[in-house]
């Protein structure tokens, strides 16, 4: 059996971390945390799953703090999660059963779901890939001072494995601003990769054309998982601000990377719903037609079907198509049948 280290880097978690390590020595046969400058009980709660707990100063650097963890690890895998991370028992067996595997059959870099949230009936809302477990043979290394990535090496395997990411708590909303802003300050030059993270920090916290320059910018050289983020983040500035039609505009750039999205393609209904409920219905019906798309982007699933019924519904209700909205309120039923919205649009059907 291949043997795992888990590395964490933690600060102030005291009220979730003692959840995530809990899950964790179940699977891990070593747990790394890093202290990046707590002053709660974090460490406390650390040392009670383990001796190694480490700090590390503070540098506005995610990636350098997590380069660290990973450089303490002594196993043959590395894999990292955050202090609000939960892994249920059915993807704590899978974990084991891959180390089983591993020892025969060795795998550089697995992807696991990371889900970050969930629908009524449990499955994942919200859901995509991240480079989890990593075989320290291929020198894995975290790069980008604010979200932090692994760049996948050697053999790469998507599994059915999935991490919860259970925030309880909101966070500091204007730290990666900050950061970003004190390293543009410093002379740092973002690649396509950091101008759409920033420009979606701006769109966060409602600089919303300051968030117009930047991912205007981004969308100007940019790789294709890139240009559809920095298209529909666009998007949604230009939407926040009025501008229905240079939203719908950005909306249209991103099908220069590929075939469109059921998440893009639902943006643009949203756009026209109300206004223009025909056309509205038309790109709803289109985002029935998307395929799942590419493993590694983010996927809310519910924009391939259950979105799609229910806008329909209203959109087909409010043109006087009374049969047709009634059919597509039906479809979305047998979704999500005790979702608050099926509820209200009940009583427009009884």
């Amino acid at each position: 059996m291949s043997e795992i280290s888990l590395c964490l880097i933690v600060k102030n978690e005291e009220p979730v971390l003692a959840g995530c390590l809990a899950c964790a020595e179940k699977f891990a046969d070593e747990i790394i945390v890093v202290d990046t400058g707590s002053d709660d009980g974090t460490r406390r709660v650390a040392e009670r799953f383990t001796d190694k707990v480490f700090d590390f100063k503070w540098i506005d650097d995610f990636s350098a703090a997590r380069n660290f963890s990973f450089s303490k690890a002594e196993k043959e895998y590395v894999m990292w999660l955050d202090a609000d991370d939960l892994v249920s028992d059915e993807n704590i067996d899978k974990i084991n059963e891959l180390k089983n595997k591993l020892a025969s059959d060795p795998i550089d870099t697995v992807m696991c779901k990371y889900v970050t949230a969930r629908a009524d009936d449990g499955s994942p809302a919200f859901s995509f890939y991240r480079e989890r477990i990593l075989r320290r043979a291929v020198k894995p290394e975290w790069i980008g001072f604010v979200h932090e990535c692994i760049v996948p090496k050697g053999r790469v395997v998507y599994s059915d494995i999935e991490i919860d990411h259970a925030k309880i708590r909101p966070g500091d909303q204007w730290r990666n601003l900050r950061i970003y802003q004190k390293k543009l300050s410093e002379g740092v030059t973002l690649d396509s990769r950091n101008k759409l993270y920033y420009g979606r920090e701006l769109k966060d916290n409602r600089l919303y054309r300051e968030a117009i320059n930047v991912l205007t910018d981004c969308l100007s050289d940019c790789p294709p998982t890139t240009g559809v983020e920095a298209a529909e983040a666009l998007s949604d500035c230009y939407a926040a601000v009025g501008e229905k039609d240079n939203a719908v505009e950005a909306l249209c750039a991103a099908f220069r990377f590929g075939a469109p999205r059921a998440e893009t393609i639902c943006k643009l209904g949203a756009l026209f719903s109300g206004r223009d409920d025909r056309q509205a219905a038309f790109w709803y019906q289109c985002a029935l037609n998307c395929e799942g798309g590419a493993a590694g982007v983010f996927r809310e699933p519910d924009c391939m079907d259950f979105i799609p019924y229910v806008e329909l519904s209203c959109c087909y209700y409010r043109l006087g198509e009374r049969d047709r909205a009634k059919k597509y309120h039906a479809l979305a039923k047998t979704i999500h049948p005790d979702h608050p919205v099926i509820i209200n649009n009940e009583k427009y059907f009884i």
